[in-house]
């Protein structure tokens, strides 16, 4: 599989990853609808967010900068060889 180029169906992805993450959030909020599970919601999604964000700008620019991350399965595969 090649990767993805063309801009349309970038935007398409991010609407549909949007659109999974929205739907799940609210399934488990309908499951339970407090304040408690709304903030865990929000913190879970932080927490990943940042990890994210660490694995592909933080290491890309501060710790290796010469090493591209593809993909997480591509990050895990990193941390096995540093070891």
């Amino acid at each position: 599989m090649s990767d993805l180029k063309d801009p349309r169906w970038m935007w398409c992805k991010a609407v549909l990853l949007l659109m999974i993450g929205l739907l799940a959030g609210g399934l488990v909020w309908l499951e339970s609808p407090n304040l408690r599970t709304f903030a865990l919601l929000a913190v879970c999604v932080w927490g990943f967010c940042r990890a994210y964000y660490f694995v592909f700008y933080v290491i890309q620019h501060y710790i290796e900068p010469q090493y591209r991350f593809a993909g997480l399965l591509d990050f895990v595969r990193y941390l096995m060889r540093r070891k």
